[in-house]
């Protein structure tokens, strides 16, 4: 297929408020979607008045619909036009809808049952498409914020560690804020709280739009819709990244909705919620190890790696007991393997559009990143929290009481071996990804003498 070209911008420095930008977009993103993954369950079940079962049920309906709205959200983005550029203009647009709607979702009006999960499926549904909407522009603008290599893996590594800071801030000190707002009252608690996280949310949104610059505009005509497709059709390194992703964010997702349920009534303790939450920055130290592991092993036995590492930090969860020490140790080992496993599909996801190209001539770069980190949040975060739900609910776990025996052991298989399970299966999926990765150098190649030509 013949190659087409962008206006290329002259190379430039971007300063530190570039970067900072830059990050400021995951921060906001994470302060505002993790609070809602994390405690949504809890919300739901214990502080709206919903069963577990129907909070189970409108997590995963929710999701499946939601997560079908990735690959629109990386088509209209391909197909933006506007004097801000292609992605930028979305951090403008939808901080506001996005901020406000996380707030509306953790309101609590005064409804019967049945129009409760009504209210709370809609907001919560409205909520993840904006949050589609705003976080797939963040992934997209990357390449044209910078046109050296090694300012865009600057800026990738900066966005990681602003992300990590927002689930920090959220994981840490939501509980004590809503306790703090909500003086006993957790509705009011969780409204206050989640109306500060938007305000701060959307003034770093509008920083984000403020301070970064576009700085390749495509000069040619937008991919048509039909090609974005085509791109996927036996692009099996892809379909591979989206399995592994996917059963990372179920098992992420199952452990951070379930440790308020675990440290409450397993462990007799709700405050230790928030102080495992806080561990959760050992992420970055993840993070900050894969530049050096990458060095020495594939990038798919990097990803191997850090969901092994997770799956035995759970495992040692399990064996730590009610051992506080032992808990925030097995916290902190888990919490270093979700670091090195998050990061590596956004790594990796840009060889498989080299491999679409290469295989079907057809580059679709926004649609195929879309797909593969926004789809694969939404699908992962959706089936973890309605699998908790459902094992809770059929072993008669009941908000605010004190609860049986077996449901106490739902809890402890949801927050222990559901996770460790989940990363254990995406460890075994991304196995066959190593035979893909050997031929990245010749299909870079192939693409090159193509495009010479």
């Amino acid at each position: 297929m013949e190659n087409t070209s962008s206006k290329q911008a002259a190379p430039k420095k971007l300063s530190l408020i570039n970067k900072l930008a830059y990050s400021s977009t995951d921060t906001a993103g994470n302060l505002l979607y993790c609070t809602l993954t994390s405690f949504v369950l809890y919300f739901y079940t214990d502080v709206f008045g919903i069963s577990v079962g129907m909070a189970g049920t409108i997590l995963l309906v929710a999701r499946i619909f939601d997560s079908l709205d990735a690959p629109i959200w990386g088509l209209i983005i391909d197909h933006t036009n506007s004097k801000y550029g292609k992605s930028r203009p979305w951090f403008l647009w939808l901080a506001v809808p996005f901020g406000l709607f996380l707030v509306l979702t953790f309101l609590t009006p005064e409804l019967p049952t049945h129009q409760k999960a009504i209210y709370a499926m809609v907001t919560y549904l409205i909520t993840g498409i904006l949050y589609t909407g705003i976080s797939t522009p963040i992934t997209a603008i990357l390449p044209n914020l910078s046109n050296d290599s090694d300012e865009r893996v600057q800026l990738n590594s900066f966005r990681m560690i602003g992300g990590n800071l927002g689930y920090f801030v959220t994981a840490s000190f939501t509980l004590p804020l809503v306790a703090f707002f909500g003086g006993g009252n957790d509705q009011k608690g969780f409204l206050m709280t989640t109306a500060v996280y938007a305000i701060i949310g959307i003034l770093m949104f509008f920083f984000a739009f403020a301070k970064t610059e576009e700085i390749n505009q495509s000069s040619d005509e937008s991919l048509p819709i039909k090609d974005s497709f085509k791109a996927v059709k036996s692009n099996w390194p892809w379909v591979i990244i989206i399995l592994g992703n996917i059963m990372y964010w179920l098992g992420n997702t199952a452990r951070t909705s379930t440790v308020i349920y675990y440290a409450q009534y397993n462990l007799d303790n709700k405050n230790l919620a928030s102080v495992l939450n806080g561990l959760v920055l050992a992420q970055v130290i993840g993070v900050a190890m894969i530049p050096f592991i990458v060095k020495r092993l594939s990038k798919a036995h990097t990803m191997i790696l850090g969901l092994l590492i997770a799956a035995a930090g759970q495992i040692c969860l399990g064996l730590a007991g009610s051992n506080f020490i032992l808990l925030c140790g097995s916290w902190i080992i888990t919490a270093l393997g979700t670091g090195i496993a998050v990061s590596m599909p956004f790594a990796m996801l840009s060889d498989t559009v080299d491999y679409g190209e290469w295989k079907n001539g057809i580059r679709a770069a926004g649609f195929l990143t879309a797909v593969g980190s926004s789809f694969c949040i939404k699908m992962g975060s959706g089936i973890g929290g309605f699998l908790p739900s459902m094992i809770m609910e059929s072993f008669g776990y009941k908000p605010n009481v004190e609860q049986s025996a077996s449901a106490l052991s739902a809890i402890h298989f949801s927050f222990i071996w559901l996770p460790a399970i989940c990363f254990a299966l995406g460890a075994l999926v991304m196995v066959f990804y190593g035979k893909y990765e050997k031929q990245e150098g010749r299909i870079k190649e192939e693409l090159l003498a193509r495009k010479s030509h």
